[in-house]
């Protein structure tokens, strides 16, 4: 399947700033089946962008734009060929522990199965261990599955009741969140069981017939274990799926923190407030820029709004004097 996947950002400030620096994390990865065909960033103020891969492999794109302005637009395209993935049985060998366990011990899964920012254990976590019974029985893959389906069954999604710093906690007490909360809860539970399990950032291609809870017009998280004898394996809570040609991948880490799409600084004394707008098409024309409006999430409207008419009335009080 060819996918064509446009990604527009926008960051507003309450008054103009001086200068900022953006990191950006948007490029699909090619890794497995997954190939990233073409790739394109632009951004308005222009600037001239610059590229490096990360520790994880994923490409980071990052830019300056040394003047003063309002607002920032960046704007991703991308090509991406996405086969479906080898087929996962539905369970594994007696021996799977043992030749998991042999796998894990080597340095390189280390990042994936130690606790993170945003995945420490707390009393919580370990009350919804409890109840959903995670523990090693089974095989790895038989549990992986469980584990899945019981998050997706346990929570409700509602966009907008936690934060992307939200800690696990806020979703686990009210058993609402996103799709960066429930994967960051997988992860909790996962890793002690000692199995490498790493975060994913990327998209979801939607179709009506699959129902997912998932937003349209959003990039999307889940997690990747490593399943002796298939590797690393995607597992979506949000929307109780095992990754397959719908997920495009674009980084992979700890957790959010290691892959936000962006990250920034800037120079002055304003409030900002971001927009998202995702689209992406099973086709290899590129999709008009017109067709993708971002947009800011309701918690952060109101707040930048009312910023945003303070400093104007400042302003307007300076040229009064």
């Amino acid at each position: 399947m060819y996918y064509s996947i446009l990604h527009k950002t926008r960051f507003r400030y309450s008054s103009p700033v001086r200068e900022s620096v953006t990191e950006i994390r948007m490029q699909p990865r090619s890794e497995g089946v997954q190939r990233c065909l073409s790739f394109k960033l632009t951004s308005s103020p222009a600037a001239r962008v610059h590229s490096y891969s990360d520790s994880y492999g994923n490409i980071v794109h990052h830019f300056d734009i040394p003047a003063p302005h309002k607002t920032t637009t960046i704007t991703a395209e991308a090509l991406v060929i996405l086969p479906p993935p080898p087929s996962i049985p539905d369970a594994l060998a007696r021996d799977a522990w043992e030749q998991l366990d042999a796998l894990a011990h080597g340095e390189d899964y280390w990042d994936f199965l130690a606790p993170s920012r945003f995945t420490h254990p707390t009393p919580l976590l370990a009350r919804l261990a409890t109840e959903i019974e995670v523990y090693r029985h089974g095989d790895p893959l038989t549990l992986l599955r469980l584990i899945n389906e019981r998050i997706y069954a346990s929570f409700a999604y509602e966009s907008g009741h936690t934060k992307v710093d939200s800690l696990i906690d806020l979703a686990l007490e009210t058993r609402k969140g996103v799709c960066q909360d429930f994967a960051h809860i997988m992860l909790a539970l996962v890793r002690p069981l000692g199995i490498p399990c790493r975060y994913v950032s990327g998209y979801l291609f939607h179709r009506d017939e699959d129902h997912d809870r998932s937003e349209e017009d959003a990039t999307h998280a889940w997690v990747e274990a490593l399943v002796p004898g298939f590797g690393w394996v995607g597992f979506d809570p949000t929307n109780n799926l095992i990754a397959g040609e719908r997920h495009i991948r674009t980084a992979i880490g700890r957790d959010y923190a290691d892959v936000p799409p962006t990250r920034g600084v800037f120079k002055g004394q304003a409030e900002s407030m971001l927009e998202v707008g995702v689209k992406v098409v099973p086709t290899e024309r590129p999709i008009s820029e017109e067709e993708v409006d971002p947009r800011p999430s309701s918690s952060e409207l109101a707040t930048f709004l009312a910023a945003e008419a303070a400093a104007e009335q400042q302003q307007q009080q300076q040229q009064q004097q």
